[in-house]
């Protein structure tokens, strides 16, 4: 198949640090190619990637915080990837609302898969174009809170299972990795270890505005260097390091993530999850097998005590059966099939119909017919 990727342009494909999106958009691009399908990638010129790369800006564009968003680097990326449509058999759109408008003006099949939550914002807008392209959701909780799409299937994300490091060998602390922000519950995780008298390695990025102020107020205070302690924004490398040595990971998720990579990457080192059940938490984390999904702070506590039960071997076996780059990258083939033969098909039924609209009508007379009529 002829197939466009289009990522999202304000990071790189894969990106350096934090980049959920990207590190899927990566994954499924190299291994389609791997497997003989002719991929045109559209992202930044910077990109690390097998395929044919369009790109309109040589780095992302800088972004100070995330609510200050410029609409204009989108619509100059998208508006440019769909200027070449034409080549491809299918196109894949990972970027949001531009996308979605733009693949409701062609004729070629267009893949829609949301990576983030509806809101109160966004609803409307997918509520006028529900039928506008094929949508994939990326857990089934996700589409709950949202209207009924034209969805064609569920791909769960994906992450490079080889690629992480098992260990049934742990070390002495339990780890919280996140952008560290209210959303992630950075705050519980701290209370959560202080309660279970664990030692607790925090680690991610804190964006500027609102999310600075929250580290200020309610997670500085309560660093110590010694039970808990906060190491920054780390590296890839470094971050897997941590997953493998590290006894559980303390995830209090405060909002219904449509899908938590993070979960994964922590079980294909071994290392089980502990989790509130909002979004897909409860669809990746297999509760008393791969980790606890428990329903509040105390009965998080006791999990931490409890984390001992769960067997690492478990949690890497789930990571590699449930959310593996061969299996999305199996079904995403397998949508992608459906959606040309649907697109078609519709199609054809279109020149169905413009074909019997435009017969004229007969008016016939027996003398037209010349037919003798006898008595």
């Amino acid at each position: 198949m002829r197939i466009a990727q289009i990522a999202p342009v304000w990071e790189r494909v894969p990106p350096r640090k934090y980049g959920g999106i990207e590190v899927v958009v990566f994954h499924l691009t190299e291994e389609l190619i791997r497997r003989g399908h002719d991929v045109t990638l559209f992202a930044t010129g910077d990109s690390i990637t097998k395929a044919r790369l369009i790109s309109n800006y040589d780095t992302s564009p800088e972004r100070i915080h995330l609510a200050q968003y410029n609409p204009m680097p989108d619509l100059i990326h998208i508006g440019k990837a769909f200027k070449h449509t034409e080549q491809f058999d299918i196109i894949h759109n990972h970027t949001g609302w531009i996308g979605t408008v733009l693949g409701s003006l062609i004729d070629k099949p267009v893949l829609d898969t949301l990576h983030w939550r509806f809101s109160e914002e966004n609803i409307p807008f997918y509520e006028v174009y529900k039928d506008a392209v094929f949508y994939n959701s990326i857990s089934f909780k996700q589409r709950e809170s949202g209207p009924d799409l034209n969805y064609v299937g569920n791909v769960y994300n994906a992450i490079d299972t080889d690629s992480y490091q098992f260990s049934k060998d742990k070390g002495d602390y339990f780890i919280h990795i996140s952008r560290i922000c209210s959303d992630k519950g950075t705050d519980i995780a701290i209370d959560v270890a202080r309660k279970a008298g664990v030692k607790l390695i925090l680690a991610g990025k804190v964006d500027p505005g609102k999310d600075t102020l929250y580290y200020k107020e309610k997670i500085a205070p309560k660093l110590d260097g010694r039970q808990i302690i906060y190491i920054g924004e780390i590296t890839e490398e470094e971050k897997r390091a941590l997953f493998r040595e590290a006894r559980g990971f303390i995830f209090p998720l405060q909002w219904a993530e449509p899908f938590g990579l993070v979960m994964v990457e922590a079980m294909a080192c071994g290392t089980p999850v502990i989790a509130f059940p909002f979004g897909s938490v409860p669809e990746i984390v297999d509760n008393g097998k791969t980790g606890f999904v428990v329903n509040n702070f105390e009965q998080m506590v006791e999990a931490v005590n409890n984390i001992e039960c769960i067997d690492p071997f478990d949690c890497w076996k789930r990571a590699v059966e449930k959310f593996s780059i061969n299996k999305m990258v199996d079904e995403y083939e397998t949508l992608y099939e459906k959606i040309i033969k649907l697109k078609a098909d519709k199609q054809m039924a279109k020149i169905e119909v413009h074909k019997v609209q435009v017969i004229p009508s007969l008016r016939i007379s027996p003398a037209s017919l010349n037919l003798s009529i006898k008595p």
